[in-house]
């Protein structure tokens, strides 16, 4: 039997993050951490809440993940992202030595496949999980933020 516990399936909790994101009025960016089939930690971009550019939905999970398991480390976990991450949360990343990095939506000027930026050497990757329902949240938002202008 095949196990219902796929890409998309946790890709789609990353979506109901950034949908809580879009609520709040922030860039609706959602991300869940995942050990074996059980998720440790779900979060959304704070941003605006926060007053703070680092509150980023990756961050937020790297810290909710890590208080989970009790250590900063969070080998055999797998990050999913709606966007791909930036310099910043890839930086993050490499510190956490976070197994596996799986994002929705291609991020071509601020993601950090664009800067080069170096993940862990063991952190494996995968973008286009979904892309289209992670592109369509963030394009509905920005069109949203435009028309209220």
């Amino acid at each position: 039997m095949e196990s219902p516990f796929t890409h998309e399936y946790f890709m789609k909790k990353a979506l109901l993050e950034a949908e809580k994101a879009f609520e709040k009025n922030e860039v609706p960016i959602g991300a869940v951490i995942v050990i074996g089939e059980k998720i440790i930690a779900r979060a959304h971009n704070l941003t605006e809440t926060l007053n703070d550019v680092t509150a980023h939905a990756e961050m937020q999970a790297f810290t909710a993940a890590a208080d989970y398991l009790g250590g900063k480390y969070l080998k055999k976990c797998t990050l999913y992202v709606t966007l791909e991450p930036c310099q910043m949360c890839a930086g993050a990343s490499y510190w956490t030595q976070i197994d596996q990095i799986i994002f929705g939506a291609f991020d071509p000027q601020r993601g950090f496949r664009h800067f080069k930026t170096t993940l862990h050497p063991q952190t494996k990757f995968t973008g286009g999980i979904l892309t289209g329902e992670c592109s369509e949240i963030i394009n509905r938002f920005f069109i949203e933020k435009r028309n209220l202008n």
